[in-house]
């Protein structure tokens, strides 16, 4: 039973879940196809219009919140926090297509440059050195001939179908064949959208389950079920880097992880950057066509960097960054819980949809009994025997020194023939 600030507190929490119902942060940065038909065919530039957003409903469910919370403790410090996302969002989506929308964007989601709490790493650093390790290497030649087969939409969902009912049982979202996405895929909790015409592999099946199912979703129905929080099992932007870096730590962790994703997912740094440092859209879209050779998903590419910024260049939205900002957060994390031999706090991070900074305060309301155990965790999660093992032989190798390595197996290797074009 909650005593009369915790139910306060509950009451504000409330009033932040009914802020972010009111604002859909993507939905509200769509492009009409005008643009990409214009540019492709012409080279004009985009010049977006976007619909008006009500946002005083936000502001007023924020205020209502606010004067609940009682800022004290580390639940009330975790509310706080919210509500200044939550409201940052919404002046964010106020000015979009102004340089402000990058100032309020970079609150939210960072900048590439940003030092992390070590005080030396960047996430540009992790996306040039990845871009630079995969660059040039022969992806193809990675799997042996007759190993992976190609399926049709129809056979993906079959094969999607039975492990999200498998996990999700009666809640598993429902998978709909439809043409009419850009992408191969679109998951939400309650259902997935397929591309009808487009071809698939048995890893894609296992990408999806990993990242979008049984992290996303998964975090979703957890934090819905919070009889006293549901608030967890809304998705916004201060919750977005975790759960991102949390997807694709799970992709990395299960090996459902693929090269060119990975390499994607650091070109959207390199072309974030690039666009702070004054590069307009034609400039970052000629980077991606570099790199595709696909004009269609060049522009998808660059607009989504460019989406609620500035077409002209310097202000770009930084939301994909967080994929790998995420990602380095999110393994360092259980880096350290599993060297101060608290792996219970790994299970936390499926209760609902949240920052790393909120483990103390999610951590003191489940001892209260207010906060649930999560029902639906990966295989990796539920079992945390190969993670723990893995992360402490992780921690290990930061010891040691790759340069002295590389420099004997360089010398020792130089002469040796390649074999069966592996690395091209």
């Amino acid at each position: 039973m909650a005593n009369a600030r915790r139910q306060k507190q509950i009451e504000a929490a409330d009033h932040l879940r009914a802020a972010t119902a009111s604002m859909k942060i993507l939905g509200s940065l769509i492009w009409e196809d005008r643009h990409k038909i214009a540019f492709l065919k012409n080279g004009t530039l985009p010049s977006p219009e976007y619909a008006p957003v009500d946002l005083e409903t936000c502001f007023e469910h924020v205020r209502d919140a606010r004067s609940r919370i009682e800022n004290r403790g580390v639940v009330g410090e975790w509310l706080t926090r919210m509500a200044h996302s939550i409201e940052t969002t919404a002046v964010m989506l106020g000015s979009r297509g102004s340089p402000q929308f990058f100032e309020q964007s970079a609150e939210l989601y960072g900048v590439p440059t940003e030092v992390l709490i070590d005080k030396k790493t960047k996430v540009i650093d992790l996306a040039r050195h990845m871009d630079t390790t995969l660059d040039g290497l022969d992806i193809e030649n990675l799997v042996v001939d007759g190993y992976e087969v190609w399926l049709t939409a129809e056979e993906f969902a079959e094969r999607l179908e039975p492990d999200l009912k498998e996990h999700f049982g009666e809640l598993a979202p429902r998978i709909e064949l439809t043409a009419e996405i850009p992408s191969k895929a679109l998951a939400g909790s309650r259902r997935i959208r397929v591309n009808s015409n487009a071809r698939f592999t048995p890893r894609d099946v296992h990408q999806l389950m990993q990242h979008e199912a049984l992290i996303h979703v998964a975090t979703t129905l957890n934090g819905k079920a919070q009889d006293n929080f549901s608030f967890l099992g809304r998705a916004h932007a201060r919750v977005t880097e975790i759960q991102e870096g949390l997807a694709v730590f799970a992709e990395i962790i299960s090996g459902a992880m693929d090269p060119r994703r990975f390499r994607r997912l650091a070109d959207r740094v390199i072309a974030i950057q690039m666009s702070i440092d004054g590069a307009d859209f034609k400039e970052v879209f000629d980077y991606y066509m570099e790199r595709l050779d696909n004009p269609e998903e060049a522009f998808d590419n660059t607009r989504r960097i460019f989406r609620g910024g500035v077409i002209s260049g310097g202000a770009p939205f930084t939301k994909d960054m967080v994929y790998l900002n995420g990602l380095l957060r999110v393994h360092n994390f259980m880096r350290t819980v599993v060297k101060l031999h608290r792996a219970d706090l790994i299970r936390l991070l499926f209760v609902g949809k949240l920052d790393l900074e909120d483990v103390p305060a999610l951590a003191t309301l489940a001892a209260e009994g207010l906060i649930e155990k999560p029902k639906y965790m990966p295989p990796w999660a539920k079992d945390l025997r190969f993670l723990v093992s893995y992360m402490s032989y992780s921690g290990f190798l930061n010891q040691v020194k790759m340069p002295g390595f590389q420099a004997y197996y360089e010398e020792a290797l130089a002469d040796v023939p390649k074999l069966w074009d592996v690395l091209g």
